[in-house]
């Protein structure tokens, strides 16, 4: 019995005993999956349903929500029942699912961070040729580049990584990760190192360098550029900046940490480091476009507007006194994401 759960089943050993706590431990984090679902769910509805919307960038960001679902069901569902569970034994089978999907959405948002910061760069710096560099074929390719090539790239470093012989079955982390089922190998583990070292320079470092690239040539043409000009281009790229930014430092605290020898680090922070890039983009993405961006905002409240369940007052927007209007939300934590919005604007 004992070999075939050594053979069969990973045991995550980053979960820290805290006793009761565990139960608001379980609310919390239940009360962040929800908040995280719903809001990403308001701004993908809105975006698809609004054909004001139905241009290239939002469609993107659309595409970064939908990511963010994608990754934060990857990853909730089953660490809600590892903060309930005395055990925490993950099957094969479902550990290298959760890598999958987790790596996976990792390497879709930096590609579509990517494609975000081309059309940035392609509604600054070459304002006459967007539409025809940005067309709905073009974005279309966009897309689909930016989910093809980086699920290729994690299908074939998962399946070198499940074909290797185990000696232990002990990972430190809170949820499965591809590197720490590796250096459980019995044998040598270069070609991975070596797969892994590829994937990460093409869906990591390049759309990094890339984005950074895109930001340089902004940058010079807003300093030749008026001053009204580089406050259209600071309030239609700040939330990109933002979210580019954010999402960078969780990755690479994720990367740094396990590259470290975990044990000398305090179990609390080393949770929290493991947990920001699946945990703070999802949650605050949603948030950043919907404050920042005028256009994704408006038709949030337009959209609201349209059903009569609630009466709320909204502060002024694009340059209307306060009015009293009455919202209707198709549920009570959408509601509460619209005022959320509202109240911070």
């Amino acid at each position: 019995m004992e070999n075939s759960t050594v053979s069969f089943y990973f045991n995550l050993t980053m979960f820290v005993n805290i006793g009761h706590y565990r139960y608001p431990a379980f609310v919390f984090c239940f009360l962040l999956y929800s908040f995280i679902v719903y809001a990403n769910f308001v701004i993908i509805l809105v975006i698809t349903q609004e054909t004001p919307l139905h241009e290239p960038m939002y469609m993107f960001i659309a595409m970064l929500c939908v990511n963010s679902l994608y990754g934060s069901t990857g990853f909730f569902p089953r660490f809600l029942m590892d903060l309930l569970s005395d055990t925490h034994l993950f099957s094969r089978p479902a550990c290298f699912t959760q890598i999958y999907v987790i790596y996976s959405y990792a390497c879709y948002e930096m590609t579509i961070l990517g494609i975000i910061a081309y059309d940035r760069y392609a509604a600054v710096c070459h304002p006459l040729h967007y539409h025809s560099k940005m067309n709905s074929k073009a974005a279309l390719k966009l897309a689909l580049w930016a989910w093809i090539f980086p699920t290729a790239g994690v299908i074939v470093c998962i399946s070198l990584s499940a074909r290797l012989p185990l000696c232990g079955s002990k990972i430190q982390k809170v949820f499965c990760a591809n590197w720490n089922v590796v250096k459980l190998s019995c044998v040598s583990n270069v070609v991975n190192n070596i797969c892994g070292m590829l994937l990460t320079i093409s869906t990591i470092f390049f759309p990094l360098f890339y984005v950074l690239y895109t930001y340089l040539r902004i940058v010079i043409v807003c300093w030749k550029s008026s001053a009204e000009f580089r406050g259209k281009v600071l309030q239609s790229c700040l939330p990109h900046v933002i979210s580019f930014v954010i999402y960078s430092i969780t990755v690479f605290c994720d990367v740094a940490l396990s590259r470290y020898n975990i044990e000398e680090v305090n179990p609390f922070a080393a949770v929290i480091l493991s947990l920001e890039f699946v945990i703070i983009p999802p949650l605050l993405n949603p948030l950043v476009y919907g404050l920042k961006l005028p256009e994704i905002r408006r038709h949030i409240l337009r959209m609201a507007s349209r059903y009569k369940i609630i009466s709320h007052r909204l502060p002024k927007l694009s340059g209307c006194d306060n009015v009293w209007a009455k919202c209707t939300v198709t549920s009570y934590t959408e509601f509460i994401y619209i005022h959320y919005i509202t109240h911070f604007y």
